[in-house]
């Protein structure tokens, strides 16, 4: 009706802003702003994205922009395309009767004395400061060619921009600080684009661990080995397209790196491993996860080279087998944790090798490797003393290899032979007599062991155990657990099925006892 209106009188803002998100094409978002104040004010709150180019004063149209728009998710700054403010808002920022200098971004024939209005074409850290307090929410930056922005100003990005999860610096010229910031500040980021980075001096970075960076590629990695000579923690996760070649840079180029994870990379490959034990001497942590390719000779390679190995982890390495665990025992004498979990190639040899010349081996998890055995464990018993050790789902061990643990290993404190169907009450009865200072043991899927062995097991370790895990043991009743509640003073954590506790002991302390969820 004529002099009435009816949308602004009826509808609410919030209705408003999801009308103008469901339009089909930005000129129809900008038609509709131009209707009345409030809805100008309404239709910048869906904006999520902007681009911006070169123009003759960046710094004052972010800050116009960032007054405008607040709920900006995605920003992208690419100085190549060339961008000119409109006049009205440049005098609106001009004293007197100056007004913004808009320049020919083509221009070459400038003279010296323009430098300072040519620098002005640029975004400068006091711009990217106001796109970081105009823009809090934002999740995604592009700055292309942004030439003067330096580490300055991308610290003072990422204080602000705590939840960003893709930044790209293609062409930018930043440095130590300002890329330590954003990993420090960042902790959301994703994907990370240094791209024709030339300038950037990272001379002093010393850890660098990119998690699921898709795009990263073997040239990347290689900028990175050629100068960052400093780098000692590197830890390469999901990273499909590197290869062994981007590697061997790394290894070659930094030569101080003690600590190393590649997970999941799966063009990485025995060669890559190679040249890290040829050239990483100082390496003293190694891990290597989900990499098919990788084979013996990568590691027979580190034990040769890397003689300060003190931790190694092996997880689904399916080409790596015994000669790399010999290779690793030879070599690697101050070897002192070593886990692996589904290398099914790993058998008593390899292990048998670990035992007699890694003397410094404390902590020791060898998980549902289905060829490591009785043997393995005497073995290790005779030449280390564990203080950890976990043989969960070594099918093969029963109760000489863990017998051969209680008497070897005293100072033990963790066991964990959950799933190990051939273990019985004697190894119980030797785990209590011999290691007075147990005081973590896990026993799930372990059938054979009944509430005498428990007796046995708590009679010696009673004043230390704190935790016990006895799922799935169907030779463990109500009896069994009592007696483990009862007799240990300092117990804290029962892992158990609800039926096996009965009410006097969940009187007496059911605070420690958690329970399987399961259906009876």
């Amino acid at each position: 009706m004529r002099g009435h209106d009816w949308i602004n009188t009826l509808l609410p803002d919030e209705l408003l802003i999801e009308i103008f998100r469901r339009l089909d094409s930005k000129s129809n978002r900008d038609a509709s702003s131009l209707v009345c104040t409030r809805w100008l004010r309404l239709e910048r709150l869906t904006r999520a994205a902007i681009r911006i180019g070169a123009s003759g004063s960046p710094d004052l149209l972010i800050h116009l922009l960032a007054a405008r728009f607040s709920n900006i998710t995605t920003v992208h700054i690419d100085e190549r395309l060339s961008v000119s403010i409109p006049a009205h808002l440049g005098r609106r920022r001009s004293s007197g009767n100056s007004s913004v200098k808009l320049h020919d971004v083509n221009d070459k024939h400038g003279s010296a004395s323009d430098q300072s209005d040519l620098d002005s074409l640029c975004l400068s850290d006091s711009g990217l400061a106001s796109l970081a307090e105009g823009f809090p929410k934002l999740e995604k930056l592009r700055l292309i060619w942004c030439s003067n922005v330096t580490s300055e100003g991308l610290s003072s990005l990422a204080r602000k921009c705590t939840s960003l999860k893709s930044l790209d610096l293609q062409g930018c010229y930043v440095g130590d600080q300002g890329l330590a910031a954003i990993g420090q500040c960042c902790k959301q980021l994703e994907d990370l684009n240094l791209r024709f980075c030339e300038g950037t001096s990272c001379l002093s970075l010393e850890l660098l661990a990119l998690y699921s960076f898709q795009r990263f590629t073997d040239k990347g990695l290689c900028a990175i080995g050629n100068g960052c000579k400093k780098l000692k923690n590197l830890t390469l996760s999901d990273c499909y397209f590197l290869s062994d070649k981007g590697l061997e840079v790394i290894a070659t180029g930094c030569k101080e790196l003690t600590h190393l994870e590649v997970n999941g990379c799966h063009n990485i490959g025995t060669l890559g491993l190679e040249s890290v034990g040829k050239s990483c001497q100082h390496l003293s942590e190694l891990a290597l996860l989900y990499c098919q390719r990788i084979g013996d000779a990568g590691l027979v390679q580190v034990g040769q080279g890397c003689k300060f190995l003190q931790a190694l982890q092996l997880v689904d390495c399916s080409s790596i087998g015994d000669e790399a665990m010999c290779g690793i025992a030879s070599g690697c004498r101050n070897l002192k944790k070593l886990h692996i979990r589904r290398c099914y190639e790993i058998g008593n040899k390899g292990i048998i090798a670990v035992g007699e010349k890694c003397k410094l081996l404390t902590d020791l998890s060898i998980r549902f490797c289905d060829r490591v055995g009785d043997r393995a464990l005497i073995a290790i018993a005779e030449g280390c003393s564990l203080h950890y050790l976990n043989v969960s789902g070594c099918h093969l061990i029963g109760d000489a290899g863990v017998i051969a643990i209680a008497r070897g290993c005293p100072q033990l404190c963790y066991l964990d032979v959950s799933v190990l169907q051939k273990l019985g009450d004697i190894a119980m009865a030797e785990l209590g007599e011999h290691c007075p200072l147990l005081k973590e043991i896990v026993l799930s899927h372990c059938r054979q062991i009944t509430d005498v062995g428990l007796a046995h097991l708590v009679k010696g370790c009673c004043t230390v155990l704190e935790s016990c895990h006895m799922v799935y043991c169907s030779g463990v009743t109500s009896v069994g657990v009592a007696t483990v509640v009862s007799s240990c003073p300092n117990i804290k954590k029962v892992l158990v099925e609800k039926w096996k506790v009965s009410q006097r002991t969940q009187r007496r302390v059911g605070s420690v006892i958690s329970y399987l969820c399961m259906d009876l």
